[in-house]
């Protein structure tokens, strides 16, 4: 397994203290439905989103399952815009090396006449990105290690926008081995934690986004974010990106 061999920071990651919000989740065991208390939560289901440049199956929703296809690989944009929120939910991915994510802060533009086949253009993007993606980056690099991406909660700006990386660099061991990722400059945010569980496993993520700040826990522990997003209010998106993958329990609650 893995373990943190050390962090290189440009911010702090200190626990924000939420009170009417369970995040007491173990990364192994049984993954609990997501629990709220609390006012002010909305339920998202697919009737929430826009199918923007997918076709008539990419999107669907069973049994309260939102369930992608993957292909055309695109987006589905929220039907409304958010600035401050908090946002829960839980994500599967049906494939080895699957890769999704939630878009955050999506200006329209980032949508417009979007042709299937291309990802949102803009936007913060919250990776949901399956074991198996390193694990095929490994075999292909001759058993090195990536040294610019995770499978565990990278937080990034996409196209036009902008975020300061909390944690733009990061030492991890593989058993004996250390290796690095990432770079002082880099506006990625690598997670202090890897706690992803693998494809056809349930995982859960809180998102708390404010102020233009991003944090993310992952399965009950925060791990990554960045600050200073620009811009910092627009749509979420879910994102199809070549796999199937799975979102279920998606709640959001606004602030001000």
């Amino acid at each position: 397994g893995y373990r943190l061999a050390g962090m290189n920071f440009k911010g702090p990651l200190s626990l924000v203290i939420l009170p009417l919000l369970v995040l007491a989740v173990s990364p192994r065991g049984d993954l609990p439905v997501a629990h709220i208390t609390g006012e002010g939560w909305s339920e998202l289901t697919l009737a929430d989103f826009v199918n923007v440049n997918g076709d008539e199956n990419t999107w669907k929703e069973v049994d309260g399952v939102i369930q992608c296809s993957g292909t055309p690989v695109g987006g589905a944009r929220s039907q409304k815009q958010y600035t401050n929120f908090e946002m829960v939910l839980e994500w599967k991915h049906e494939t080895f090396a699957g890769n999704s994510g939630v878009f955050l802060w999506c200006p329209e533009s980032a949508f417009t006449d979007l042709p299937p086949g291309s990802l949102p253009r803009q936007g913060i993007e919250v990776q949901i990105l399956d074991l198996g993606y390193e694990e095929n980056w490994e075999k292909g690099h001759k058993g090195e290690h990536s040294n610019w991406f995770t499978s565990h909660g990278d937080v990034f700006p996409v196209g036009a926008s902008s975020m300061t990386a909390f944690t733009p660099m990061i030492d991890y061991m593989a058993g004996e081995t250390a290796y690095t990722v990432g770079n002082p400059n880099s506006s990625r945010s690598f997670p202090t934690e890897r706690l992803v569980r693998k494809h056809k496993e349930w995982n859960h993520y809180y998102i708390r986004a404010i102020n233009g700040e991003v944090r993310l826990w992952v399965n009950g522990q925060e791990v990554t974010g960045g600050n200073e997003c620009k811009p910092a209010t627009g749509y979420l998106a879910l994102e199809a990106e070549g796999a199937p993958v799975a979102f279920r329990n998606l709640r959001i609650r606004e602030l001000p």
